[in-house]
């Protein structure tokens, strides 16, 4: 079967969704938690660049996150279990998240060229997960959760008074 194509556009697209978002929040308002809200915009960036290099790079294409310049401290970041906090001063710049951001996406985008479709059917790498099995299920899980975590940068961002995009 043929995953790769339609896997990687469903990709491609969220993260365009989530890129026209990112372009309309100043730098200056990716480290601000709204009243209410138990998350920030630089969190949510980090978050999805930790996730995309773990998912293509370790799980699917059996390498280590590092061949995309992923720093070490995401995993303690803006890992899973990890908290949003409101000091700019615990994290990189917006900048360079953001740089980080793209270059992982660009790698995982390089990387996913070099995989069979036929090797879609395989199971991935690493521990188990709760939702995926094989490398394809992953792929397909990398955009919906992209979108999901979009979501909630657009959420931030209305909290911060922006005007709804549509």
């Amino acid at each position: 079967m043929q995953y790769r194509p339609a896997l990687i556009d469903a990709l491609v697209f969220a993260r365009g969704y989530t890129i026209e978002l990112l372009d309309t929040i100043p730098p200056a308002d990716w480290f601000t938690v709204p009243a209410g809200c138990p998350s920030h915009v630089a969190w949510q960036v980090g978050h999805l660049t930790l996730s995309e290099a773990r998912i293509i790079l370790q799980r699917i294409c059996d390498r280590p996150t590092g061949d995309a310049g992923l720093p070490d401290s995401y995993v303690t970041l803006f890992g899973r279990l990890s908290v949003a906090e409101t000091e700019p001063a615990d994290y990189p710049s917006a900048a360079e998240i953001r740089a980080v951001f793209d270059r992982v996406h660009e790698a995982g985008l390089r990387a996913l060229k070099e995989v069979s479709d036929n090797d879609f059917d395989a199971t991935a790498s690493g521990p188990p997960h709760r939702l995926c099995r094989t490398k394809a299920e992953f792929l397909r899980w990398l955009g919906h959760h992209e979108m999901l975590h979009t979501g909630q940068i657009g959420l931030i961002r209305r909290m911060l008074g922006h005007k709804p995009m549509w």
